[in-house]
C-alpha cells in the first residue's frame, strides 16, 4: 500500500513539475533581463527554460523573487531574503513560450510571452 500510495504521489506531481535544480542553471544562456535593482538570467536547454535573479550590489540581505511559466502550465516561483541571488527555478516548456519575473527589493522585470 505505501508502494501505491508513493507512486500516486510522484504521478500527480510529474505532470506539471517544474522546479529548483541545482545551485544554478544549465544549458545556453538565452536573455538577461535587467532592471534597476538586478536582473534575471534565463536559460534554455533540452526544451527547459531555468532562471535566475541576481542583485546588481551583492553582499547585503535583500527581498529577491524569481519565476518561470510555460505557456499552459503554473508560475514556478522561488523568494527569499538573499545575498546575492535567488534561484535556478526551471520548468520543461518544450515549444511553448514563457514568462519570466523577477525582482531585487523595490525593482522588478516582467516579461510577456518570450522565447516562442
Amino acid at each position: 500500500m505505501a508502494l501505491l500510495t508513493a507512486s500516486g504521489v510522484l504521478a500527480l506531481a510529474a505532470p506539471g513539475e517544474a522546479g529548483a535544480a541545482s545551485a544554478r542553471c544549465e544549458g545556453r544562456r538565452v536573455k538577461t533581463l535587467t532592471f534597476t535593482t538586478g536582473y534575471v538570467n534565463i536559460y534554455k536547454r533540452d526544451g527547459t527554460v531555468c532562471a535566475m535573479t541576481f542583485q546588481n550590489n551583492p553582499g547585503r540581505d535583500r527581498r529577491m523573487t524569481v519565476s518561470v511559466q510555460a505557456r499552459g502550465l503554473v508560475p514556478v516561483p522561488a523568494a527569499g531574503v538573499r545575498p546575492r541571488s535567488i534561484g535556478p527555478v526551471q520548468t520543461h516548456a518544450g515549444h511553448r513560450c514563457v514568462r519570466v519575473k523577477g525582482s531585487v527589493g523595490t525593482g522588478s522585470v516582467s516579461t510577456g510571452w518570450i522565447l516562442c
